[in-house]
């Protein structure tokens, strides 16, 4: 597929209101695709004490990145580091799947998810929409600088538009 998205880090205030919003617990597994500097399976882990979090990137120089600083922060047995195109990664094990890809790559993932999730399986966008879905929630953060919308879907609830 090749790099679709460019890497932009989200601001941690977008990434806790993400994760807050959803519901992230002890019980999730967290999938965040595209996930550049890791900083949204990092906070999952370390802020809101997921079982597990698994972060797919194609960009190499982020990988290994990620790969130190979980290896650093000994988070290697509840971070998992995939060097995936995120089309090809199986999702089926996640409860929260975080997104901050274009609505263009939301909407090519939508179907997948619709094959792969479980029903009641959060998915969370970063300014990005799901076209075709009307999300269960959406919010603004401002992070000190700029506006930021965030969508929540739920796969089974989330009625279509």
């Amino acid at each position: 597929m090749g790099l679709r998205v460019p890497f932009v880090p989200t601001p941690q205030p977008v990434v806790r209101k993400m994760l807050e919003l959803a519901g992230a617990s002890p019980n999730d597994v967290v999938y965040d695709l595209g996930c550049g500097d890791g900083r949204i399976v990092l906070t999952a882990v370390k802020e809101f004490n997921v079982r597990k979090a698994v972060c797919v990137e194609l960009r190499d120089d982020l990988v290994e990145m990620l790969k130190t600083t979980v290896e650093r922060e000994g988070l290697k047995n509840r971070i998992e580091v995939r060097h995936q195109d995120m089309f090809e990664t199986d999702l089926s094990d996640a409860t929260i799947i975080t997104l901050f890809l274009l609505t263009s790559v939301n909407d090519e993932l939508a179907p997948k998810f619709e094959r792969e999730l479980k029903p009641g399986t959060r998915i969370v966008s970063h300014e990005f929409r799901i076209t075709r879905w009307i999300p269960l929630v959406s919010a603004t953060v401002y992070d000190g600088q700029v506006s930021h919308n965030i969508y929540l879907y739920v796969h089974g609830y989330s009625n279509r538009a």
